[in-house]
């Protein structure tokens, strides 16, 4: 079955331009920036600087006004590719920013998307607290309007750019109604109050900062809240389609990748006298997970292009989250296994890409949560 060739002229202009930016800038970079457990904001400004941030913010903010999901798709597949895990620039432009661009005030557009869009503000997104994780309806960090603003206490966890953000969108609960209680505000990190917490050490991801956040008495303006009070909860369903989308592209891109060094690897290692890759297991391992990456690749495509035109669902994007990130870790897995003891060891990419993976099926919305999305879809 072949392909549908999914990229204009354009897109795949683009791509070579994102690859010669991830090379220059990143590549290079890369193994410091494990060890120091977060990238430079350098590499922030410089790709801002080369257009690489927040495709579809509206050119009176600074943006190339851009809203064709497509081009973050080919950022996401070149930064796995060249094995960059790093910097969390996809959180940035496509979970974090959109809020501000879909609710947030012509005031609040002004003052921080031109920041957003050349590196020098950079944002995450804070729902998960220490107590809660896919259950928003768990969330405690409270939000009491007090005058002309909030008065913000609580705490996060595992929030990636936590240690570099200048600005986070958090969730905070302003009323006890399950739904109508939850409301998104900008806290600035200069705040009196808020504190960034340790950058956690983690299993894989290890430049990528991920931090716990407090909040004690954070006066927060009323001026810093995202849309309306209460809907928050609305707002963040709203977002969840592309959300999950860049995880699952995400996915596809690094399972191939995973694929592709194992390849080459049983290809050159011998064992009793020949390539391990002409062994039969070998051989059907690779068979199998070639005929899967062949599904998923078609599958994720099609769904790019139902996100691009408007018409994929809150079901088929769970579905494209839980089964291509189960997929990747199958992939990575398998293709560890082939490369025996060297597969355990971290010089070798198959085993970062083994301990970066295991993430994929957690945040977002773990695989559990998607099949019982999925399940309620049904009418189950």
């Amino acid at each position: 079955m072949a392909r549908r060739d999914i990229y204009t002229d354009d897109h795949k202009l683009y791509r070579r331009a994102a690859r010669e930016f991830i090379d220059k800038e990143l590549v290079p970079f890369h193994e410091q920036w494990e060890k120091d457990g977060v990238v430079s904001r350098d590499c922030w400004l410089a790709a801002g600087a080369a257009g690489h941030l927040c495709h579809s913010v509206a050119e009176q903010y600074g943006g190339a006004g851009v809203a064709d999901f497509r081009y973050p798709v080919v950022m996401i597949e070149e930064l796995a590719d060249a094995l960059v895990s790093g910097p969390g620039f996809l959180i940035h432009s496509e979970m974090a920013v959109p809020y501000i661009q879909e609710y947030g005030s012509e005031e609040q557009k002004r003052r921080w998307l031109p920041g957003c869009v050349d590196g020098s503000l950079i944002t995450a997104i804070a729902m998960t607290e220490p107590g809660t994780g896919s259950d928003l309806a768990g969330i405690r960090t409270s939000a009491r309007l007090d005058g002309d603003g909030y008065t913000v206490n609580g705490s996060k966890t595992f929030i990636s750019n936590g240690q570099l953000a200048d600005l986070i969108i958090v969730v905070a609960r302003t009323s006890d109604d399950p739904h109508r209680g939850l409301t998104l505000l900008a806290v600035e990190t200069s705040m009196a109050g808020f504190e960034r917490g340790k950058n956690l050490e983690k299993i894989g991801l290890k430049a990528q900062d991920t931090s716990e956040l407090f909040f004690t008495d954070v006066q927060v303006p009323i001026d810093n809240r995202i849309g309306e009070e209460g809907m928050g909860f609305f707002y963040l369903m709203a977002g969840l389609e592309r959300e999950r989308m860049t995880i699952a592209v995400s996915a596809v891109a690094t399972a191939e990748k995973a694929f592709a060094v194992t390849m080459d690897y049983i290809k050159q290692r011998q064992a009793f006298g020949r390539p391990v890759g002409r062994f039969q297991n070998s051989r059907f391992t690779m068979a199998e997970l070639a005929t899967e990456l062949e599904i998923a690749r078609v599958f994720i495509d099609h769904c790019t292009m139902e996100l691009v035109e408007g018409r994929l669902t809150a079901d088929v994007a769970a579905m494209a989250k839980w089964w291509c990130t189960e997929l990747q870790l199958k992939v990575v897995d398998r293709g560890l296994q082939l490369h025996g003891g060297y597969g355990y060891m971290s010089e070798y990419p198959i085993a970062r890409l083994f301990t970066d993976s295991r993430a994929q099926t957690i945040y977002g919305g773990t695989t559990e949560i998607m099949k019982e999305l999925i399940g309620r879809g049904l009418g189950l």
